[in-house]
């Protein structure tokens, strides 16, 4: 059975956005034919890639990058969180009726760029696929997605039964479960855009595969390039910058994409306040990190027109340790989510330009929201004020055997939150929350990497309150939000993301069907009374939707990539 990996809590924990903002414009978002044409776009960013390997990649960076440089079967529009639309596939996907069976078509004229320079077929989209499994590769989200592929677990980076490619434009998926239509979503994710296998196969041959610093492109744009094809030095120079040209393969009569821009001239390691102001007082570029609070205040007075939020970025949750006392509790749970003032949380990161006070864990723009109640989310009493309550925090305790309502209790809660503002503030009205009920509490404050590798996520480490938790979706569909989440069974012990330990045996039950349901409605119903069943539960506590900020100068004309960070999309973004 697939289970999902998780992006959010690699790179989104580490992603933050802080204002006091009175209002905000909309930066120009709309794509199309009529954008002008030429012209080089610069992105400004402190952070760095990860990997230029769409087999590797996973980041949000690394996404905005490859959505311009590789084809991968099936996309989102821009400015379109949900509807998938083909980009390699020549149409809509084929699923059997017993869901076992999924079928793509590919449609021809699409070509590699230099040095490989020859058509696409079917074998290059399976050996793409079939590579994320090789361990000089190691893709992070092949096996969870790609799983039910027959021959998958066994799969080493050689040819897997499962995909064939009966001639150069088909390509068909036999799956052991049914959860060809989670396959199919799947799609949009690099890890199928083709690879050479001709080209590609020395470099990874090499221990890590070293296919980034050499890879080809089939989209509008590619890597600035050697004559050999080698990338390391000229597109990319880690830590300061990358360069992205017009592929000379790529045609337009293949692409519905417009690919306005003549190049991207990507600069990395600058300082973000310093970089945002430039991005705000000069011509053709964008600011591709969250904007420091002062640049997000000074962008509302004076640059309304140049600045946006972008709905369903993300959302947070405070994560309470359901494994060991006294969070075992469901009742001291709910009444920490009672008392919790969820919007003084929001406040200080920027209040509500920022993002919404959420009440369930299906965020904006992830299909099933609705079905899961949309804003007002389920009703449930202790998180019906996002203020808090202490009357209900009050009933909660004493219904926990606190007749008081205040915990007295021996234990000490240890709380380990993000450093850095505006998490370090987040954290510590957490901590005075558990204070303010009676509990004792230990509160440390770590960087993103200490906290995921020695605290919230390796169970051993016994940490009763984890409030600094991020997630964002891989695709629209809600089983990317919940099932690596809160399922009992992907609870691990290294690099778990169950970070509750939720393991409620009723819950697991209902995700192993909903796994293997077809359809997008059906899934989105299922899912959504799944995330009420887990909101009910308090084993976490929902308080952000985030909205991700961005600024541009006032020439861009940014078409954004709302289904992933909502960073502009090169493909479709121009300069007036």
């Amino acid at each position: 059975m697939a289970r999902i990996p998780s992006r959010a809590l690699v790179t989104a924990i580490l992603c933050t956005a802080a204002a006091v903002l009175a209002a905000c414009g909309s930066a120009g978002t709309s794509a199309g034919t009529s954008g002008h044409r030429g012209g080089t776009l610069r992105e400004l960013t402190q952070g760095d890639v990860q990997s230029l390997d769409p087999g590797i990649a996973y980041g949000a960076f690394e996404l905005t990058l490859l959505s311009a440089t590789q084809r991968t079967l099936y996309r989102y529009a821009p400015n379109d969180p949900q509807n998938m639309v083909p980009d390699l596939a020549a149409g809509q996907p084929r699923i059997s009726a017993d869901g076992k069976t999924l079928t793509i078509k590919l449609r021809s004229g699409v070509r590699f760029s230099p040095p490989v320079d020859r058509a696409v077929t079917s074998k290059d989209v399976a050996y793409a696929i079939e590579r994320g499994f090789n361990p000089h590769v190691a893709n992070p989200y092949a096996p969870g997605y790609y799983g039910d592929v027959v021959g998958a677990d066994k799969a080493t980076g050689g040819p897997i039964p499962g995909i064939q490619t009966p001639d150069a434009h088909t390509i068909v998926f036999k799956l052991t479960q049914p959860t060809g239509s989670l396959l199919a979503q799947a799609t949009i994710l690099p890890l199928d855009a083709p690879v050479p296998q001709e080209y590609a196969r020395t470099y990874d041959a090499h221990n890590p595969s070293d296919y980034g610093n050499y890879e080809v492109a089939t989209g509008p744009y590619m890597l600035a390039a050697s004559k050999h094809g080698k990338v390391l030095g000229t597109g990319y120079v880690p830590g300061r910058s990358i360069h992205l040209v017009r592929n000379p393969s790529w045609k337009g009569s293949t692409d519905a994409r417009p690919a306005y821009l003549d190049a991207v001239q990507w600069s990395i390691g600058g300082d973000p306040s310093v970089s945002a102001r430039q991005a705000l007082s000069g011509s053709h570029m964008v600011f591709g990190d969250a904007p420091p609070a002062d640049v997000i205040k000074l962008a509302s007075q004076r640059y309304p027109s140049q600045i946006s939020f972008s709905p369903g970025a993300g959302s947070r949750y405070i994560a309470l340790n359901t494994a060991i006392a006294p969070f075992d509790d469901p009742n001291l749970r709910k009444a920490v989510a009672a008392a919790l003032d969820r919007s003084q949380m929001r406040l200080v990161r920027g209040g509500a330009t920022i993002g919404d006070v959420a009440t369930h864990f299906i965020y904006p723009g992830v299909l099933g929201f609705q079905q899961a109640g949309g804003q007002r989310g389920f009703g449930y009493d202790f998180l019906a004020d996002p203020s808090g309550s202490k009357t209900v925090a009050a009933k909660y305790m004493k219904a926990a055997g606190y007749p008081s309502g205040r915990y007295t209790g021996n234990q000490t809660i240890q709380v380990v939150g993000l450093s850095g503002a505006p998490d370090d503030s987040d954290a510590q009205i957490v901590d005075q929350t558990l204070r303010d009920l009676g509990f004792r509490t230990r509160l440390k404050l770590v960087d993103g990497s200490v906290l995921y590798a020695r605290f919230c996520a390796l169970p051993r480490a016994r940490v009763q309150v984890c409030p600094s938790v991020s997630w964002a979706r891989d695709f629209a569909d809600p089983q990317t939000v919940l099932d690596a989440a809160f399922n009992g069974t992907m609870i691990a012990p290294e690099n778990n993301s169950n970070w509750p330990q939720l393991n409620d045996p009723k819950i697991n039950a209902a995700m192993a069907k909903a796994e293997q349901l077809q359809g997008i409605d059906a899934r989105a119903k299922a899912w959504a009374r799944i995330d009420g069943m887990i909101t009910a539960t308090a084993a976490a506590i929902p308080w952000l939707w985030d909205k991700q900020p961005l600024v541009t100068s006032k020439d861009v004309a940014c078409a954004r990539q709302l289904w992933d960070q909502g960073d502009c999309d090169f493909a479709y973004t121009s300069l007036r």
